[in-house]
């Protein structure tokens, strides 16, 4: 279905034309239509479906539609999960509505808020931002939600994930009662609907794939290898093969600082891309990484979420997920709009349980491919990764204060409580 056929307005058909789209994919097809009705919607798609133009366009059409001439206000506010995601739907709103003279912006924490608060100021029509930072700013009313027509929820399910979930219902409170809501998140888990039923009015539910179904243009491979030579296949791989734009994921973010620190020793131009990283670094990192100049960018997977890389061919499991929706989360980076992909695996023995974890999601078995000089060692026995951890044997170092026993004082409680407000407050 071409996208003239889905009663949008000429100036945002222009815009998409120009953008060099022609035909709606499956979840434009569908939420389009709905959403230019005024409905509220529960959809599931995950990256990489088109989902955000899926809500830009016709949430641009309807306040188009009712636009008056009096003083400019936020009429729609679009909640993301991390700063790179507010800033690639940010990019797309102002791409398809640079025909109908619409101001946004993106606000995020990790920055100072007074360049934000600044283009508030100034007027807005639509605001695209993280739980967080949008929060601290409407409890110092340097921001009035009061008069938001449309509320979009984008990838809720990884906001649930982050810890979001009191950040997000907070917001609602200062949200006008009477407006359109529109919810998108790549799984329905129980909390999923239980935030649904209380946000929807009467919702129309989307479902344009099987939920854990990764792209079919995607190439998946595991190559087996033991844990201590992961990093040696990884550089020996992208050597042989003359990768270029490779995304390598691992699950803490010192692994990633360490891991790209290795490529470079082995001479791989590469960067690390997380949540302790500062906003300049992050956009600096993405942009050496999209233009050619870093080969490859080691990311966690929080980091990750949101990264719309046009054309990525490769993505590297160099540790698998411990969540196995995080592995179908992690290949839809590559294989997007088209275009085809591979992804990549390294698995050792300690990893054959979340392996099996990940294959059972699927419903598919991985092909495996033992790469010559790199063959596992059969002697090898697994050990229980730690959860959540990227190791998998004991540290000789001082554990960390969450691996110490459950039994603790109450001033370490107290010390605890405010390192994770802490992590949760660099996250946003």
């Amino acid at each position: 279905m071409l996208f003239s056929e889905l009663g949008l307005r000429a100036e945002l058909l222009r815009a998409v034309e120009e953008s060099g789209y022609r035909e709606a994919t499956p979840i434009q097809q569908q939420t389009i239509p709905l959403i230019l009705t005024g409905e509220d919607i529960l959809a599931g798609a995950q990256t990489g479906t088109g989902k955000t133009a899926g809500f830009t366009l016709p949430l641009l059409d309807r306040i188009h539609a009712t636009r008056s001439s009096g003083p400019r206000r936020l009429r729609a506010l679009i909640l993301v999960p991390t700063r790179e995601l507010a800033t690639q739907v940010s990019d797309s709103v102002r791409t398809y509505g640079r025909y109908m003279g619409f101001k946004s912006a993106a606000i995020f924490g990790g920055v100072s808020p007074k360049t934000q608060i600044a283009k508030i100021r100034r007027g807005l029509d639509i605001v695209i931002a993280t739980p967080g930072r949008l929060l601290d700013l409407a409890r110092q009313n340097e921001i009035d939600l009061s008069s938001i027509e449309i509320l979009v929820l984008d990838e809720a399910d990884r906001m649930l994930d982050m810890g979001f979930i009191r950040d997000i219902k907070k917001v609602f409170r200062f949200l006008p009662p009477k407006r359109q809501n529109l919810l998108f998140s790549a799984t329905f888990s129980s909390d999923i609907r239980k935030l649904a039923n209380n946000l929807l009015d009467n919702p129309t539910e989307i479902q344009v794939a099987s939920r854990n179904k990764p792209a079919d243009r995607i190439r998946q491979l595991v190559l087996p290898v033991d844990s201590r030579r992961k990093r040696e296949l990884l550089s020996h791989y992208i050597g042989q093969h003359n990768l270029q734009q490779v995304l390598v994921f691992t699950r803490t973010k010192h692994g990633a600082n360490r891991l790209a620190g290795q490529l470079i020793a082995d001479g791989i131009t590469a960067t690390a891309i997380h949540g302790n990283k500062s906003q300049g670094a992050r956009t600096r990192a993405l942009s050496e990484f999209k233009t050619g100049k870093v080969r490859a960018l080691v990311a966690t997977d929080i980091a990750a979420r949101g990264l719309d890389i046009d054309g990525l061919p490769y993505v590297v499991n160099y540790e698998l997920p411990h969540v196995p929706e995080d592995y179908v989360h992690r290949i839809g980076r590559t294989a997007r709009a088209g275009n085809d992909g591979q992804a990549i695996s390294l698995v050792c023995v300690d990893e054959k349980k979340l392996l099996k974890d990940i294959e059972a999601l699927l419903q598919f078995k991985i092909p495996r491919e033992v790469v010559a000089g790199y063959e596992p060692d059969p002697r090898i026995k697994a050990a229980p990764l730690a959860a959540g951890r990227g190791r998998t044997r004991p540290s000789k170092k001082p554990r960390s204060r969450t691996h110490q026993p459950k039994r603790q004082s109450a001033s370490g409680a107290r010390r605890k409580g405010r390192g994770q407000g802490a992590a949760k407050r660099r996250a946003r």
